[in-house]
């Protein structure tokens, strides 16, 4: 039974100055949420505030001046302007928060162009910048990606095409040469606000530009009003969440500000729809649901077939199109759920044979000819999530070449480590770029052996000096009294749950007094707490087929969840993880 792992429970440290700050003056929050907020080192109230006015500013933002200069100039003179996105949900929000955003700003000639990953691979690159220079712009927009497109750029504006590049994934050793570049994590950028999504960038540039024409005067001189770019906070939020970057004060401040206005119904017709063809509710939408139910819906596009059907279900105002596309996008979705089940079936049996021949198994490159390029992150992310390793999974290029997607567990930043290996070994990664716990990178199919001995190497180098801890974190044991539906609706809207500032889990022991297998993996059970009875599910800790062994006693890290069946409410927990004592 998977439930019975390796995986230990771990109370999260009580920070008393933060418990302190939470609970002081007459705040009127709820003791148990005092308590975990002071475990997500919440230092001051103003922290669990949430209103636009604590937005950081976007001066500090590095060649921000210069973008918006060179935006001006486009508005003024109503030049054609291309946004080039990227082919998941943030670079798909990105695009479409680029594009309304100028619009509103009065830019009339924006269009998109987005790579579609079989035919173009990822971001500006060579290839898709010469597509962009047939369709002779005056200006380029990247969003979400072209910190790495040092050939693409350069190819742009030898063409006379200014390139302005918002991103936010970390900068290489040499930047491109853009006309401008605004990104958070690129060197001697002061912004404090370093976890921005690509949507979130694009959104302060956005504002960047709205303060200069204030300045100018340019509102007064046209007579219209300057734009609300609050109404494009739904997709800020949207993208925020699905591109899992961690919630610090000023992404949480996006993310409840963009839910706020969905659960009002201000938001785009396609989020509408997104929800709709799930079963959610608009007005009792959270960041899980934007995460686990519009994200993949949205991403399933760029995976299978082309974002662009995604983008157009964000731009549209129509709701009968938007109904239209969502109900595509979901039937992709499906698709994408069969394929990617299939393919992390036959990446764990791999993964399973590798441990077995005494492979290191403190990193693993799986590889199957056969295998889908467009879900290698997904099966990644699940084979992590399983055996509690790094993992690169790759697919075959119609080139011929391999591209991989990464997954790392913490304690190990892997694009950096992907940077040590090509250091070493240049010209064996082709290309590389992303994140601490998520990169891509390319290679030639027959360098694949050898980058495989590489990274297993370097993994179990840096985990000699580093051993990783296989810990679920919880907020302690709850008190009998709050196991009802109303602390768990409280807990659901008490912030934008997300990376970084984990949605509650509790740990408590119980009694199994039922238990029975359901939807074949999922284990459905009754338990006991002192004078309490509760119902529980723990998904996906039965292997198929396998029979479950009878279970008396066990320590559990779960959630509240609501179970509605018919109009029922009921309180069910949903747990995670689960020891035998």
């Amino acid at each position: 039974m998977s439930g019975v792992s390796a995986r230990q429970i771990v109370r999260r440290p009580s920070v008393p100055k933060a418990l302190a700050a939470v609970n002081q003056g007459d705040a009127g929050l709820h003791p148990l949420l005092a308590h975990i907020f002071s475990r997500r080192e919440i230092s001051s109230l103003v922290e669990l505030d949430h209103s636009v006015a604590g937005l950081l500013a976007p001066d500090t933002l590095k060649d921000l001046d210069t973008a918006c200069s060179r935006l001006f100039i486009a508005l003024k003179e109503q030049q054609t302007v291309l946004v080039i996105g990227d082919y998941d949900t943030d670079g798909a929000t990105a695009a479409v928060v680029a594009i309304l955003g100028l619009r509103m700003l009065g830019l009339n000639q924006v269009d998109y162009l987005v790579p579609n990953r079989f035919d173009y691979g990822y971001g500006l690159s060579v290839e898709i910048a010469a597509v962009a220079i047939e369709s002779r712009p005056d200006l380029v927009i990247t969003v979400d990606n072209g910190i790495s497109s040092i050939e693409g750029v350069a190819l742009l504006q030898n063409a006379g095409i200014d390139v302005i590049v918002t991103d936010h994934h970390l900068a290489g050793e040499k930047l491109p040469d853009a006309h401008a570049i605004v990104n958070p994590n690129q060197p001697g950028c002061l912004f404090p606000g370093k976890m921005l999504a690509g949507v979130g960038v694009m959104f302060y540039v956005l504002l960047g530009l709205r303060k200069r024409m204030r300045e100018t005067g340019w509102f007064e001189t046209q007579g219209v009003p300057p734009a609300n770019l609050a109404t494009l906070l739904d997709l800020v939020a949207l993208g925020t969440v699905a591109d899992v970057v961690p919630l610090d004060h000023n992404n949480r401040i996006l993310v409840a500000q963009g839910i706020a206005r969905i659960q009002k119904g201000q938001c785009r017709p396609g989020i509408k729809a997104l929800l709709s063809v799930a079963g959610k509710s608009a007005a009792a939408v959270t960041s899980t649901d934007l995460g686990f139910v519009v994200g993949p819906r949205l991403n399933a596009a760029g995976r299978l077939d082309d974002i662009s059907m995604g983008i157009e279900c964000l731009l549209t105002h129509d709701d009968s199109i938007a109904a239209e596309c969502a109900a595509a996008l979901h039937e992709i979705n499906a698709e994408r759920r069969k394929i990617e089940a299939k393919m992390q079936g036959e990446a764990l049996k791999i993964a399973e044979e590798l441990r077995t021949n005494d492979f290191p198994a403190s990193g693993l490159c799986l590889y199957d000819p056969d295998w889908h390029q467009g879900i290698t992150g997904l099966v990644a992310s699940r084979v992590k999530d399983r055996l509690h390793q790094p993992v690169i999974v790759f697919a075959q290029t119609s080139d011929g070449r391999l591209t991989g997607s990464a997954r790392s567990i913490s304690g190990l930043h892997i694009r950096d480590l992907l940077e040590q290996i090509s250091s070493a070994h240049p010209g064996l990664i082709e290309k590389f770029g992303g994140h601490a716990m998520a990169a891509g990178l390319t290679l030639k199919l027959q360098d694949l052996e050898s980058f495989e001995q590489y990274f297993q190497n370097a993994v179990a180098r840096h985990f000699e000096q580093f051993p990783p801890e296989n810990l679920i974190f919880t907020d302690g044991a709850l008190e009998p009294e709050f196991f009802t539906t109303e602390i768990a609706e409280l807990l659901r809207f008490a912030a934008p749950w997300g990376q970084k500032f984990p949605s509650p889990v509790f740990d408590n022991e119980f009694r199994v007094i039922q238990q029975k297998v359901v939807g074949e993996r999922h284990l459905k059970l009754k338990l006991a707490t002192r004078d309490r009875t509760l119902d529980a599910i723990a998904f996906g800790q039965v292997e198929a087929g396998e029979s479950p062994e009878k279970l008396n006693k066990i320590k559990a890290a779960y959630r509240l969840d609501i179970n509605d069946f018919r109009g029922t409410r009921s309180l069910q927990l949903i747990i995670d993880h689960f020891e035998l004592i």
